[in-house]
Formats: C-alpha cells, structure tokens, sequence
C-alpha cells in the first residue's frame, strides 16, 4: 500500500503550534506523507507573532517544483501564501501539475483583525488561486475580506442564514466547496446568536459544495489553547480526501479531530497553547467521545441501523396508520421485554468493577422503573392491564432478543453488555426525538403520540445520556481488535430489534 501525498504550501511557525509544524503533525497521524514549500519564516511564541521574513518567490516555485517532479501529491494544502509574488508563482506551478485535490486555508486576516496580505495578494488570490481550488476554509472575517471589491456585497452575518448565505457568496467566487468557519460567531443550543459568551453553546460550520449546504455543529469551548485550529482543521480535511474520503465526509472527520484536539489540549507557553493533535495516535478508527457516532456511520453499521429506526412498524406510529390490535399485541411483548431490560442492567451494575459504573447501571434500572409505569399507563389506555399482559407468553422475537442479551451479559464482560443494550437504549430514543421534531408526524388525533411522548421524556432522555456517557467513558480504552468484536454484538442485538418490530407488524413471532 502506497503512502498518500499531501504537499503543504504555507508558512512555518516557530512556536509549533501552527503553519508547516502543525500540518505535518495532523497529517502524520492521519497516516499521510507530508511534502513543504515554505512562504516564510516566523519568530513568534504562545504570546503572539513577533517578526516575519517572506521566502523569495521563485524559490518557493523550486520547492513545488522539487516535490511535485519526484514524489508527486494527492493533494496540496495552502496555509500563509505571503506575496502576490508568491500566488503567482504558486498558480503557475499548481496548473503545470495538475494535482487531483487543493485544500486553501486563506490565512489573511490576524486574530486580532489585522489584514495580513496586501491587496494585492487578496486580488490574486481571488482571480488566480479561487478557480483552482476544491475546498476553500475561510472564517468570516477572510470570508467578507474576500469579497471585498468583487461586486458582492459582504454582509456580517449576524445568525445561522447570514452563515450560510456568505457561504455561498464565497463558493461564486469560484472554488468547488467552501467550507465557512463559524467561530466568530458562537451560537445558543437555539442557535441564536447571543453577545453573552456565557449562553453560548454551539459553533457551526457550513460547507457548501454550489448545490448542497451542510451543517457541521460543535460544541462552542472555552480554551486557551486554539493556536492553530485553521492550519489543523485545513491539513485534516486534505488528509482525509488523500484516504480517499468523499468531501462531506473528509470535512466532518476533520471537524471531529480538531474538536478532540481543543477539548484534550494541555497549556504551553504562557499565552495561546496549541490544541492536541495526539489524541488518537493510539490508531482507534475514532476520537474520544465519539464512539456511537463513528458506529452509526459505518457503512456496514448505517442499513441495518436504517432499518431498525426507519421501520414500517416506526413509520407507522408517526402516521397514526398502525392496526390498533398490531400496537396493542406490540405494547404486550415490550412491557415483558422492559422486564428482561431491568435484569439485564442489573447484571451491568453487578458487573462493572467501579462505583462510578455501578451507580450509573443502577441509575439505568430505576430509569427503566419509572419507564415501565408509564408504560403501565399508557397500556391501560388500550386496555391492557399489568396482571393482562403478565398472562401473555413471550413471542420468539421477544425470547430471542431478551435472552441474547442476558447471555451477552453472562459470557461477556461488562463492556459488552453494554454495547449489546446500547441499540434498544439509545435507539428507541433516537426514533422517538426524530419523530417528535417531524413536521409530518400525526400529533392530534394520533392515539401513539403518548408513546412518542414517553420516549422524549427528560427522564428516558437522562437514561440515554447515562448509557452514551458510559460507552463512551470505557470505549476509548479497549483495543482496535475489541473494537470490531464489540461493534458485532452492536448489530446482533440491532437485527433483534428489527425482528421485534417485524414481530410488531405480525410478519414474524
């Protein structure tokens, strides 16, 4: 297997933290081989940039040139380009060689707000470099500056549309995408803006590809250490298209890894630190926190997770379409499963080896407690009665399911139990969320609102926030092996759960 190639263009960084240092870090963990043409040399630290000395254009021309001859690049990444000397030198290299992919990080304006190329560098950058690129990472103040003088006019946008409408201002300048960094503007869990730091809580980035705008959201951190996020989220995006990533999917990894990098970070210096860029060198296929993310994105994970959350039986319930006799026989078999559901959790608290896992097992039970009383209650409006359903023998589906997880939790470790309890879990709170939020959900006159209702509930809610938390927590310390053995019961136990609800459309007992 041939190393892939990422020639980064850009400057260095004394201090580490940032430009060439920083791009060759995030792209030897990503396992790619890095090429440098470097645009200048910096003395500057944590504190701030103290002096700069710009590289002679055509010497910058004969580092391209140099790489791109004998070892060649799947892509090249642009950080500080510098001079307008330098972006015309660098255009005429990138059209002699014709690389695959160009990733543009437009370092143009300081952190303090100081315009860091002349104009006319900004004036080459637009009309030479813009048409070449495939992904083009502004924040917002490079995005307006930009615009400047292009017969556009660069409003600062004050919520999530005005993100998203200079996006796509950007992308008619030329590139293929844009990816449009929303730190500037830090957002509510409403996504409302807010000039109170204190209430804010999401930042968002919006990439726009000329047809599709897709949201990435983070949470909105305070850290002192975010020397670097450009150059890194920029050298992770261009990693992850030379692994072959398409670009949705190149951009959201990126987003994840520099995320973990300013969560994970430890202080250097005496100013702004840089972020971690080590925290998965452990060659876990996710970062830490992110576990359920990276399984329900798997391609051997998303149908079958498709089918259990997207089922006829799921579809149903929102439309208010399901026989009433189908539910009821439904609601019969899940109040013996909860049954099975509660042992099994109890077998986790047993299991666990700290108190922290056990108490938060336990936690789970009662949780399940309080969800079997409402669904007593909610049983009861059909009918049903406890001592009713208690008379009614298990379905196969119901055994095969409840029995498989409690054989999981005997042979297995604790771990594992959890993972096999984690579809059910977070599963039916996922399908209950989408449904609550669709406008095409059946809400007066649908007799299964209450169960939709039920599973938004704050304290079915807490339950899944307490299981997530504990994967999460114990995943990030098992082997890339155990990982794969783990996922496996992650989808028996999702397949159980189409069965049930296949049981609950009376196409299977």
């Amino acid at each position: 297997m041939s190393a892939k190639r990422v020639l980064v263009i850009a400057g260095s960084d004394s201090s580490g933290g940032a430009g060439l240092e920083a791009d060759q870090r995030v792209l030897a963990v990503h396992g790619c081989y890095a090429l440098t043409a470097t645009t200048g040399l910096t003395a500057q630290n944590t504190l701030g940039l103290q002096d700069i000395f710009v590289i002679p254009a055509e010497f910058v021309k004969k580092q391209i040139n140099a790489g791109l001859e004998d070892v060649g690049a799947d892509v090249v990444k642009f950080g500080m380009l510098s001079s307008a000397e330098t972006i015309d030198v660098v255009a005429e290299a990138l059209a002699t060689h014709l690389v695959p992919s160009i990733v543009l990080d437009p370092v143009m304006v300081s952190t303090s707000g100081s315009q860091l190329l002349p104009e006319a560098a900004v004036q080459g950058l637009r009309t030479k470099l813009l048409p070449l690129t495939t992904i083009l990472t502004p924040n917002i103040p490079e995005a307006r500056l930009l615009l400047k003088d292009s017969g556009e006019n660069a409003l600062e946008p004050k919520n999530l549309a005005g993100l998203v409408q200079l996006a796509k201002q950007v992308c008619a300048l030329g590139p293929k995408a844009v990816l449009l960094k929303g730190g500037h503007l830090p957002l509510t869990k409403e996504h409302e803006t807010t000039h109170d730091l204190r209430e804010a809580s999401k930042v968002i980035d919006v990439l726009y590809d000329g047809e599709n705008v897709t949201l990435f959201e983070t949470d909105f951190l305070v850290s002192r250490n975010t020397h670097g996020t450009g150059c890194s989220l920029a050298s992770a995006i261009a990693a992850n298209l030379a692994l072959g990533k398409d670009l949705k999917s190149a951009v959201h990894a990126a987003v994840r890894f520099v995320e973990a990098g300013i969560k994970t970070s430890f202080d250097l210096g005496k100013g702004s630190g840089p972020i971690n860029h080590f925290h998965s060198v452990y060659t876990m296929p996710f970062a830490p926190g992110r576990f359920l993310e990276y399984v329900l994105d798997r391609p051997d994970v998303r149908p079958v997770w498709k089918r259990f959350t997207e089922h006829e039986f799921v579809l149903g319930l929102g439309a208010g379409t399901l026989p009433v006799e189908r539910f009821k026989e439904y609601l019969v078999q899940d109040y013996l499963y909860l049954v099975h559901f509660a042992r099994s959790n109890a077998l986790a608290a047993y299991k666990a080896k700290d108190m922290e896992s056990i108490a938060a097992s336990s936690q789970i039970v009662l949780h399940i407690q309080r969800e079997t009383a409402l669904h007593l209650e909610y049983c009861a409006s059909f009918g049903l009665s406890k001592e009713q359903m208690e008379k009614y023998p298990e379905t196969i589906a119901c055994t095969a399911y409840s029995r498989y997880i409690l054989d999981v939790g005997q042979s297995e470790d604790w771990l594992a139990l959890q993972v096999a309890l984690a579809p059910c879990l977070i599963g039916y709170g996922a399908i209950a969320q989408r449904l609550y939020c669709e406008k095409e959900t059946l809400r007066e006159g649908n007799r299964y609102w209450k169960w939709i209702e039920n599973y938004v509930a704050d304290d079915y809610t807490e339950a899944v926030r307490l299981g997530s938390e504990l994967l999460e927590t114990h995943m990030s310390q098992v082997s890339p092996k155990r990982v794969e053995e783990l996922i496996s019961i992650f989808v028996q136990a999702t397949e159980l759960e189409i069965s049930f609800w296949d049981m609950g459309m009376g196409d299977r007992q």
